[in-house]
């Protein structure tokens, strides 16, 4: 967020911020789901300025372990004042995305309810993995392009409905690989986001992946999945490098997590995927590294274009 151009940040920011609000309510599993649910609609219609009435997140606030997050609720609607103080123009676009955001984050709590362990639910099919994936992340890429089309690069001839692809499925391949990281975590708290038909036309059931035993077998599906993300992440590269050159801030922002996504991925192929003991991940000096190098190599359009190839591996 910090490198990004002072014209694009408080909007780009706050829609994160807002976003990140949203993702804590829906996080927070010590509050009944009807609460949650009713939390998120409250939040959503307040951004959307459907009423004025204060946000009272004070009893949400009180069960959040980590102090930012308390008080990121505590100072809720005092963001979404600041928010209003924007441009309507920017204004529309965070309402919209914030609405796709949250829908998300409504589903994905209907369609968990009453998961758990011993009660693992997936999603259905690829339909519903994609529809997942663009609702909390596409659609960011989306917002994030058209917000920089008004402010950086108004002019430009660039072909936006090819770009605005580009940024969704840029999106989707991070939440992919976020997906991907997080199976062991995710099936221990129910939930399944690779879809039961192709577990099932694989042998398996959610169940099934608790057992990192069962991991030769299961890599036919997630490997299927992994290269799905590195499409979608050589998409958002050529979505990078489809900006302006001048643009350096913004091309920067959106390399470094798809060279990170990239990382993730060649380790994913090699680890235990089904081990919770094993949290496959980038390491700090790792990430510091690849913003390094693609710092040094911005001003050098061919060492440049081999980042994307030398983080696959």
């Amino acid at each position: 967020m910090r490198v990004l151009p002072a014209k694009i940040r408080p909007q780009i920011g706050m829609a994160y911020l807002l976003a990140r609000a949203a993702d804590t309510i829906a996080d927070t599993e010590i509050v009944p789901l009807a609460d949650r649910l009713i939390a998120l609609q409250n939040l959503r219609e307040r951004i959307l300025g459907a009423h004025d009435r204060p946000l009272k997140f004070e009893e949400l606030a009180g069960k959040q372990g980590a102090p930012a997050e308390r008080l990121l609720l505590e100072k809720c609607d005092e963001a979404i004042r600041v928010m209003q103080g924007m441009h309507p123009l920017d204004q529309q676009k965070i309402h919209e995305v914030l609405s796709i955001i949250t829908s998300g984050q409504e589903l994905d709590l209907k369609r968990f309810a009453g998961a758990s362990e011993k009660n693992i639910k997936a999603l259905e099919n690829a339909s519903e993995l994609d529809d997942y994936t663009y609702r909390v992340a596409g659609c960011v890429g989306e917002f994030w392009t058209r917000m920089c089309r008004a402010h950086l690069f108004r002019r430009a001839a660039l072909d936006m409905d090819a770009l605005l692809a580009k940024a969704v499925r840029f999106g989707k391949g991070l939440q992919l690989v976020n997906i991907l990281r997080d199976v062991p975590a995710d099936l221990r708290q129910g939930r399944c986001y690779l879809p039961a038909d192709e577990l099932t036309a694989g042998g398996l059931a959610p169940m099934d992946l608790l057992d990192p035993g069962n991991t030769a077998k299961f890599r036919p599906v997630y490997d299927g999945y992994l290269a799905m993300a590195e499409h979608h992440l050589a998409a958002g590269w050529d979505y990078t490098n489809t900006l302006p050159a001048r643009c350096v801030r913004v091309r920067l922002a959106c390399a470094w997590p798809i060279l990170i996504g990239m990382q993730t991925i060649a380790k994913l192929r090699e680890g235990n995927v089904l081990d919770p003991a094993q949290r496959i991940k980038i390491s700090r000096p790792e990430v510091k590294k690849v913003i390094l190098r693609s710092v040094l190599c911005y001003p050098l359009p061919v060492a440049w274009r081999r980042l994307f190839a030398m983080a696959g591996g």
